[in-house]
């Protein structure tokens, strides 16, 4: 058991202020993904074309990761933090405009640029927090900053449950519980799509002007600059390095699979509810849910990592991942709603333990290290796609045909499955690699 202090008093100012973050981009992760069911509504979309709206926003991470660790690399974590708050607030406020235009591919957009502003925050804050002291400490250190993010996602969560999906008209029902919408007439249809898309945009464009004043809080504070951590590193042999590491090299495919199966999880978790009778706005609570077990296992894991290897605990958690995972497969009805829900207990540690194991002992190199980690999370933009490909199988529904015995929607999450044996796998290797060293 490590006797370093977790966060000294020194920089205790600095971590709550980049803590903070992580609650920040917590709120756009989950507002964000029950929209993937609600454009599909308003918009009339299948489901391949409504699982766009996450392979803009976690293609955003990728595009702008690199770039993000390049400007750090140069300037400074602070300039990296406002930055990321300028595109953050920029990419929410475009929301309006695409509201008023009423064009699906505006609103990727809006999402795309707004995830530029995410991939930049979290390229910054991982390793800001991992450099406030101990490198002993580093991974535990993550794991607090980060039960800060589910907080921020419960918050946007109840925002997409009370002001958003509670207000959408396209989601109503008539008396024998079928949509409505869907039958209406065109000029009707108009009508209801202008109200929606507006109710959509407004809590993103209130969340850009809660984004300005963060900036602003940050711009005006004194954040102290670490010399030795933000010192310039050349950029090729800093990436030669990280990529001659098995250990960092395995961390970044694992982080994929992980932001994928964590992804899908939480998106398809509403069409899953959807499928044994539960509406939108009811299912928000499942999802709600969902984030509070994983905030759970956020701070249990916290302490666990104390007494336990980094390696062995995800190892074990990744092996709970998959067995609730199965049952969600293989059960009918709420059962498998639970077991789906429960999968969020074991996802709980895995980013930031993956993060932090993947960056232990790369000095300097670890903000090229960050922005590969956080280039990753383009596993949360294909594997939702594919998610919403087999969904597509019988049709636009979600039980429209069988795969080995189960509705497609319950097939679909063999793809989380596959990727939790990725994480199990990693954890096995860590384990191994820190018991033979030791």
């Amino acid at each position: 058991m490590s006797q370093d202090s977790l966060v000294s008093r020194k920089v205790l100012l600095p971590f709550i202020l980049i803590t903070a973050l992580f609650a920040l981009w917590g709120f756009a992760n989950d507002i964000t993904n029950p929209m993937v069911s609600a454009f599909k509504k308003v918009l009339e979309l299948n489901n391949f074309q409504a699982s766009l709206v996450q392979l803009a926003f976690y293609g955003g991470y990728f595009t702008m990761a690199l770039p993000a660790a390049l400007f750090v690399n140069k300037f400074s974590y602070k300039r990296g933090v406002l930055m990321g708050l300028a595109l953050y607030a920029l990419g929410a406020l475009l929301f309006y405009p695409a509201a008023i235009y009423q064009e699906y591919i505006f609103f990727l957009f809006a999402l795309y640029i707004l995830t530029f502003g995410l991939a930049f925050l979290e390229t910054t804050a991982n390793p800001y927090i991992l450099a406030m002291g101990s490198e002993a400490t580093a991974t535990r250190r993550l794991n607090l900053a980060q039960t800060f993010n589910p907080m921020g996602a419960l918050g946007g969560l109840i925002v997409a449950q009370h002001f958003i999906l509670g207000a959408l008209e396209s989601d109503d029902l008539d008396s024998d519980g079928n949509p409505i919408y869907s039958t209406l007439s065109k000029n009707a249809k108009a009508s209801i799509r202008n109200s929606d898309l507006e109710v959509i945009s407004t809590p993103y464009v209130l969340l850009g002007l809660v984004v300005i004043i963060f900036f602003l809080v940050i711009l005006l504070v004194r954040m102290p600059e670490n010399k030795k951590k933000e010192a310039r590193v050349a950029v090729i042999p800093a990436i030669k390095r990280l990529f001659s590491n098995n250990k960092f090299v395995g961390g970044v495919i694992t982080q994929a699979f992980y932001v994928g199966a964590q992804i899908m999880c939480w998106t398809y978790l509403y069409q899953y509810a959807e499928s044994i009778g539960i509406d939108n706005k009811s299912a928000v609570n499942y999802g709600i849910a969902a984030l509070l077990v994983f905030l759970i296992g956020r701070w249990l894991g916290t302490f666990l990592l104390r007494y336990i290897g980094s390696g062995k605990l995800l190892m074990v958690f990744a092996f709970g991942a998959i067995l609730t995972c199965l049952l969600c497969i293989f059960s009918q009805g709420l059962i498998g709603l639970y077991a789906l829900v429960s999968v969020s207990f074991f996802m709980s540690i895995m980013f930031p333990t993956i993060y932090g194991i993947a960056l232990e002992g790369q000095g300097n190199d670890a903000k090229f290290g960050s922005s590969f980690l956080v280039m990753a999370i383009v596993g949360g933009a294909l594997m939702p796609t594919l998610q919403g490909m087999v969904l597509d199988i019988g049709g636009s529904g979600y039980t429209d045909t069988t795969i080995l015995g189960v509705p497609e929607i319950n097939f679909s999450f063999f793809l989380p499955v596959l990727c939790f044996i990725v994480v199990g796998i990693y954890g096995y290797y860590i384990f191994k690699k820190t018991k033979h060293e030791n």
